[in-house]
């Protein structure tokens, strides 16, 4: 039977060709792999604008009214702290008004906490250090505010007393359909000065604590698993919202709001626990100082360590990490700092 397979011997200029040939349909292939992969990352780039865009709390036409030049923030706080072009805002009557006697009354409910053990901070490694360790924490019983403080009752104090109303009222005034957000861009000195007024005070790092988590050391209000549905946080919002929004996301003991919607100022320093292994120059206050003339010509500046504390905050935010909002994480900034993330609410002893 004949040999049904031939050897096919090329010449050498025919091998020359057909490498050279393979060689560019791998190039070829390359080429259209990057070209793909380019196209397919400016996509998801586009992608991701679109849902940047989607969460922005303002029309983007208007960006343009809207950009601000470096330090113009600064400029309208101190503005607003020195009462410069400051309208007369609120009557007293005025401010009562505002809401009704039913919606009051809720606004002002108090949650009784019991006395006893608690745990405090965290021993898991991804958390921040400042939050390290756990420890167990005994408290007097206390009442905390089952809200937030919010525009309408900052707006009955400023009325009241005269103070500086926050730097985003138009007019001295809250803006509409946020009545029942709660206040922000309230600094800690604010805060503590309302509830003074209130006849209460700011709560200790520890009860609110407590209050968020209940003894178990859970970390969330309503357990260990992060649940986006329970709160407002990473922008799932696009801003604060009403006080009353979660009621499945409030703590064990009913308190609402003690993850996400605003950073919480509350009474403490930021101060390391007993046994921490954060590194000791995370709790001192640090501020931006010129060393010299050539720092100046340059305009850079060194973070330098003073002898003041900053303050805790704590809670998470409308716009901040989910994980920071869990029941044991530790913000902090300085006392004069105000932000549209921070606000408060008060607490107050138990008396026998």
């Amino acid at each position: 039977m004949p040999d049904m397979k031939k050897r096919v011997t090329l010449s050498p200029e025919e091998q020359l060709r057909r490498k050279r040939y393979f060689t560019a349909t791998i190039i070829t292939c390359i080429a259209l792999i990057v070209v793909g992969g380019s196209l397919h990352v400016a996509k998801l780039g586009s992608i991701r604008m679109g849902e940047m865009r989607a969460l922005a709390t303002y029309n983007l036409k208007e960006e343009s009214a809207r950009i601000r030049a470096a330090g113009e923030d600064i400029a309208i706080h101190e503005n607003n702290e020195n009462r410069i072009n400051q309208s007369a805002g609120y009557t007293v009557a005025e401010a009562e008004a505002l809401l009704t006697r039913d919606q009051w009354r809720e606004l002002e409910s108090t949650v009784a906490i019991p006395a006893g053990k608690f745990l405090m901070g965290t021993n898991l490694k991804n958390s921040d250090a400042t939050s390290h360790p756990q420890h167990e924490v005994n408290l007097k019983a206390f009442r905390i505010d089952k809200y937030l403080v919010t525009n309408a009752q900052y707006a009955r104090f400023v009325a009241a007393t005269g103070h500086r109303p926050p730097s985003d009222w138009k007019n001295g005034k809250i803006q509409e359909g946020v009545l029942l957000y709660p206040v922000t861009l309230v600094n800690w000195y604010d805060a503590s000065a309302y509830a003074k007024w209130a006849g209460k005070r700011l709560p200790t790092e520890a009860e609110w604590e407590k209050a968020a988590r209940g003894t178990d050391g859970r970390r969330w209000p309503w357990g260990n698993d992060m649940d986006p549905a329970r709160l407002n946080t990473y922008y799932n919002v696009g801003s604060a919202n009403n006080v009353t929004a979660y009621a499945n996301g409030v703590s064990p003991y009913g308190v609402y709001d003690m993850a996400g919607n605003v950073d919480e100022w509350v009474e403490d320093d930021l101060l390391p626990y007993k046994g921490t292994d954060a590194d000791p120059v995370v709790f001192k206050e640090k501020v931006a100082r010129v060393q010299d003339e050539q720092d100046r010509a340059m305009k850079v500046a060194d973070l330098v360590t003073v002898n003041r504390q900053y303050k805790v905050l704590r809670g998470g935010s409308w716009k901040g990490d989910p994980f920071a909002t869990a029941t044991y994480h530790r913000d902090y900034a300085r006392p004069n700092f105000a932000s549209d993330f921070y606000g408060f609410r008060c607490a107050s002893d138990i008396r026998k």
